[in-house]
């Protein structure tokens, strides 16, 4: 499970690191994705990934096949360096928003990496009482 928030830089090379729990859960090889919803990149280990693009696998073959190309075009399978480094592609950075500093958050069967600026705006909205009646609903 994908738990807690880091900041890390993003080198010249466009590498960033991936704090050491992740990659245990991620895995030798793992996805990096565009979020659909929004500027951010999602990681998943392969398994991972095969859940998330399930549902689109029941689809018919037309939208399927449409949304499988949006989704995999710029995602990339990487593998950290001995280091715990991973390189993103400049598509997948200029997408996210991403230049010189990271955030990189679990989210439980997965986690996201966000630009500081848009991570930092993203909680500063946050209304904090409006998500715990939401987890109230939920049960919670």
């Amino acid at each position: 499970m994908f738990t807690g928030e880091y900041e890390h830089n993003v080198d010249p090379k466009n590498r960033i690191f991936v704090p050491a729990k992740f990659r245990e859960e991620l895995g030798e090889t793992f996805i990096v994705a565009r979020d659909i919803r929004g500027p951010r990149l999602k990681m998943f280990s392969l398994e991972g990934w095969q859940e998330y693009i399930a549902p689109i696998l029941q689809q018919e073959r037309k939208i399927s096949e449409r949304a499988m190309r949006y989704l995999h075009r710029n995602a990339s399978q990487v593998s950290p360096d001995s280091q715990g480094r991973i390189l993103l592609s400049r598509e997948l950075l200029d997408y996210a928003e991403i230049s010189r500093e990271a955030v990189v958050v679990g989210c439980s069967s997965y986690a996201e990496i966000w630009s500081v600026n848009n991570w930092r705006a993203e909680i500063q909205g946050e209304d904090a009482e409006e998500i715990c009646d939401e987890l109230e609903r939920f049960g919670l």
